[in-house]
């Protein structure tokens, strides 16, 4: 026998490592695969093929009065969310959850995503009032409003359910808006992808967008990264922060806190 061959082992403790990370790596690699993959299968199946499809045509004003439609959502990832500012609680709370997430998505994937909140209540979310409102959560956030009928329609192409009452008298406020409670992610191609639910956090949320995004750039497909002029990239949340306090903090608060 060789006496090489009898004082060396046949199966090293260093092939043995080399061996399980190789098998970890794989495994790593097959599952990332088959969440991509996933993912894939899940926005082509959402882009209407033999279904209704989510998103569509709109016509509604941003807080400047300008038209915004759907080919305002194109070149860009997109969050949209529908709610309304005299929300007491829900809104506020997945507003917050949006703010942080855009944060996140931002640092990673700088000016990659625009971020939209539409009115489903557009008799007492004048573009004063919902200026005012969405202030307090993220500055590059865009709000959307419009005549009942535009908001109507619009919730009825994103599948979204409110109870908005359609005549209201002058004066009448005191009333309560029942809608549903997702964020939409739409592709740059103004397609929908995904919903992000209540269950998610900040980032697990950010982690959803991230991910449609390394799809996309794995498919080279391109991706508008021109600064969206309401998207300060030391936003007003950082600032915040700093001073600690949440993003739901007013104006006022903030400054005496400073």
């Amino acid at each position: 026998m060789d006496s090489n061959s009898a004082s060396s082992p046949p199966f090293t403790f260093r092939s043995a490592a080399v061996f399980v990370a190789t098998g970890l790596a794989l495994i790593t690699y097959f599952q990332y695969e088959k969440k991509r993959l996933e993912r894939k299968k899940l926005a082509e199946m959402s882009k209407g093929y033999g279904k209704p499809k989510v998103g569509g045509s709109f016509v509604l004003r941003d807080l400047d009065g300008r038209e915004f439609t759907e080919k305002d959502l194109l070149g860009k990832y997109t969050l949209i969310y529908f709610g309304f500012s005299h929300c007491p609680d829900i809104c506020p709370d997945e507003l917050d959850k949006m703010s942080e997430a855009i944060d996140i998505i931002q640092k990673k994937e700088p000016n990659a995503l625009r971020s939209i909140f539409v009115s489903v209540d557009p008799a007492r979310d004048t573009p004063d009032v919902l200026r005012s409102y969405l202030a307090e959560f993220h500055p590059s956030l865009i709000g959307l409003t419009g005549t009942w009928e535009q908001c109507k329609h619009v919730c009825k192409q994103y599948r979204v359910y409110f109870s908005t009452p359609p005549e209201l008298k002058p004066g009448e406020e005191d009333y309560l808006v029942d809608h549903s409670i997702y964020f939409y992610v739409m592709d740059p191609e103004g397609d929908f992808v995904e919903c992000i639910g209540r269950q998610d956090t900040p980032e697990s949320a950010s982690a959803i967008v991230l991910d449609h995004i390394s799809d996309w750039k794995r498919d080279k497909k391109p991706i508008d990264r021109t600064p969206l002029p309401y998207l300060n990239p030391d936003s007003a949340t950082k600032a915040q922060q700093a001073l600690g306090i949440g993003h739901r903090t007013s104006a006022a608060t903030a400054a005496a806190a400073a």
